[in-house]
């Protein structure tokens, strides 16, 4: 059994759950928590909300900008063009290079941490039932370490069937 899931009609029965999966020792990370729509309304929607996204755009940036001033920089120095009293490292319209190759080392660490976090990039296919489009919300636990404990905390919680893959 890879996964145990239950589906809700609302958000208070999908908080019930995932309280329910709390008290039986299920950490935050472990729950898997799917709608159709938003639910900021309610304290599941913020389980999984800290991302490091920001950081990693910046470090993608960074690298952008020292690959394109070392790409600049080596470029005039190896080929120098004498231009009559001035300088062979021209920074001014390096500057456009620079700019240009630090939001595409900034776009494409940004997503490819989408990608990643998203889980475009999984083998197995995510926690996922066609009911969700309906208005269902899932909450489930993938790779449970104590299945009968998930279950029973999904059926205490109201749920009207549990589905275990």
């Amino acid at each position: 059994m890879s996964s145990i899931y239950a589906l809700y009609p609302d958000g208070v029965g999908a908080q019930r759950a995932v309280d329910a999966l709390r008290g039986a020792g299920v950490r935050n990370q472990e729950i898997t928590v799917v709608s159709s729509e938003p639910m900021e309304d309610y304290e599941f929607g913020s389980i999984h909300r800290q991302s490091r996204l920001w950081y990693v755009a910046s470090l993608g940036g960074f690298v952008g900008l020292l690959t394109a001033t070392w790409l600049t920089w080596f470029t005039e120095v190896a080929w120098p063009l004498p231009t009559g009293n001035m300088p062979i490292v021209a920074w001014w319209p390096n500057l456009i290079v620079m700019f240009e190759l630090t939001m595409l080392g900034a776009i494409v660490a940004t997503v490819g941490t989408l990608i990643v976090t998203a889980g475009l990039a999984r083998r197995r296919p995510p926690l996922y039932d066609p009911e969700i489009t309906n208005g269902r919300i899932l909450v489930g636990v993938e790779s449970p370490r104590d299945a009968s404990a998930v279950e029973r905390a999904l059926r205490a919680a109201g749920a009207p069937a549990v589905v275990a893959r």
